[in-house]
């Protein structure tokens, strides 16, 4: 967790005005995650700090070591991502408050943006990881076949001809 310590934001004694930070992180960081990312990143991070709450907006540029989906070859990609997370002030921490904000103490000494980093992170990664190689421009998600159910229909068909013969007998009262 010490690797972690580094993303570190002292907020005691702050004015209410807008701070500047830059980070930077490597396979080290995304390790502490337990997580299939790898690769570096440079983030600058702005901080608005007022009475009530600090505003932080992070601008994020990685570049990711990832896994082929269809061909399972490792490659490089470069992502870059931004978002804004709000710590509001209040009378105990609430984590749960929602997805952008978190309830702090007052009196709260630090902050730690790692886990926000790494989500933001996290995100700009699409969930097809396809080989930059492998992609072609008129190419979309559904030029790709993953699942035919041709061979199920010319089953069901099968089924169809083969008619039990008290079917048979029934149709013919029609």
């Amino acid at each position: 967790m010490n690797i972690l310590r580094k993303y570190d934001i002292s907020i005691y004694g702050l004015e209410d005005r807008a701070y500047l930070y830059e980070f930077t992180g490597s396979k080290a960081f995304f390790s502490t995650f337990n997580e299939d990312l790898t690769g570096d990143f440079s983030a600058k991070v702005k901080l608005v700090k007022s009475s009530l709450m600090l505003q932080i907006n992070f601008d994020i540029a990685a570049d990711l070591n990832l896994i082929c989906d269809r061909t399972l070859e490792p490659y490089d990609e470069s992502f870059v991502s931004s978002g804004i997370y709000f710590f509001k002030f209040g009378e105990e921490s609430n984590q749960d408050y929602s997805e952008e904000m978190e309830v702090i103490e007052f009196g709260t000494q630090t902050i730690n943006i790692a886990q926000h980093l790494y989500d933001f992170i996290a995100l700009a990664v699409p969930l097809k990881r396809i080989h930059p190689s492998l992609r072609t421009d008129e190419e979309s998600d559904d030029d790709i076949l993953v699942y035919s159910s041709e061979g199920q229909q010319k089953i069901e068909e099968e089924k169809e001809e083969v008619i039990d013969p008290r079917w048979e007998a029934l149709k013919k009262l029609k």
